[in-house]
């Protein structure tokens, strides 16, 4: 079952409590306009297929429960949370990734992805594999705002700027790509410092995109980075079991922005809608009993041996895939299958409806 039919309950049940059942759900549901997302690979709709960077996925075995079976340069074998949050609101059911030299900004007009995998907060994050900075994102944001205008008038694509619902999902590739596996940031910053030092980056991207125009935002906190299967079987510690001080730490950074950034900023930026969306609890528990949620590998990855293969290293072991990714809650040893972004998708729905509905 689709994300948009569990939720459609919930939506007209809200509505008719908002409007005393006059009839006014298709009103609402059009105040959301357009989803703009920027991130990591967990919203990256297909970027890097445009950049010079290994940090791909388009190619074969993912995008294999995509529409066709189509490759995007999606991190998964279909669909992400950001696709299916699109489709809740009414809007197409897949984000066009802002890159993609094929599409006019007509196609973009509804949705529209700026997010580059293995990039991070911090831009030396970006730099490991040649990836688009959050601040590169700003910027493909503030031309794609000149050409809606150009467009569709200053007017309507003002409103569009302005009624659109903003998501990020990035953060955890500065953990565990740059801080838990470079020695630079290590040097600089213990982990706390790290976290109010990628916060502050948080806030600064938020601020930017309020200053051009953006009220509704949703930004997405970590998940417990430290079950993903490459991080189970990096574990010294307690090899093939979750890296506890990274989860830690995912959910410390989780309650930073939850409880001092996002309230500080709705309190300081007049009109701002800025919701935390939390992701980490959904997926703790979906990893910690599978079988609870239908799932029956929550520790390896669908792809290759499911515990270190990720992007082209998932190409190369095409022979070991399995039979039935709905099965897993990982597609490689990092991204969730789609059914499991799907149940992501589910969580950051009834989060932020009731604010931007």
């Amino acid at each position: 079952m689709s994300s948009l039919h569990r939720c459609l309950p919930w939506l007209i049940l809200l509505l008719v409590l908002r409007d005393g059942g006059g009839g006014t759900a298709v009103a609402a549901a059009g105040k959301v306009p357009a989803i703009i997302v920027f991130g990591d690979s967990s919203v990256d709709t297909g970027n890097n297929n445009f950049i010079p960077t290994i940090a791909r996925s388009n190619f074969w075995p993912y995008g294999l429960d995509f529409a066709d079976g189509h490759p995007t340069g999606r991190f998964s074998n279909g669909r992400l949370a950001t696709d299916f949050i699109s489709e809740a609101f009414g809007l197409p059911a897949s984000i066009p990734a802002y890159l993609d030299t094929t599409l006019t900004i007509d196609d973009l007009a509804a949705g529209v992805s700026f997010a580059s995998a293995s990039t991070g907060l911090d831009n030396a994050t970006a730099g490991i594999l040649s990836v688009i900075t959050m601040a590169e994102q700003l910027e493909y944001f503030k031309e794609y705002k000149l050409r809606l205008k150009l467009a569709k008038g200053d007017a309507r694509g003002e409103e569009i700027i302005r009624e659109a619902l903003y998501i990020w999902s990035i953060g955890t590739n500065d953990f565990i790509e740059n801080y838990y596996n470079l020695p630079e940031r290590r040097m600089q910053y213990t982990a706390a410092e790290y976290e109010a030092y990628l916060l502050g980056l948080a806030e600064s991207s938020i601020r930017a995109v309020y200053a051009l125009g953006g009220r509704k935002m949703d930004f997405t906190g970590l998940t417990p980075m430290g079950c993903l299967p490459a991080e189970r079987m990096g574990n010294r510690g307690d090899p093939g079991q979750c890296n506890e001080e990274y989860n830690a730490v995912a959910r410390s950074f989780n309650a930073k922005l939850k409880q001092a950034v996002v309230p500080k900023l709705n309190k300081e930026l007049p009109g701002l809608h800025l919701v935390y969306a939390d992701t980490y609890d959904v997926l703790d528990a979906v990893v910690r009993k599978p079988a609870d949620y239908g799932f029956e590998n929550a520790e390896r990855g669908c792809c290759g041996t499911g515990m270190f293969e990720a992007g082209y290293f998932c190409s190369l072991s095409t022979s070991l895939l399995c039979t039935n990714p709905n099965k897993y809650v990982f597609f490689d040893a990092i991204h969730p299958t789609e059914r499991m972004y799907n149940m992501l998708a589910d969580k950051v729905m009834n989060t932020t409806l009731h604010v931007f509905l």
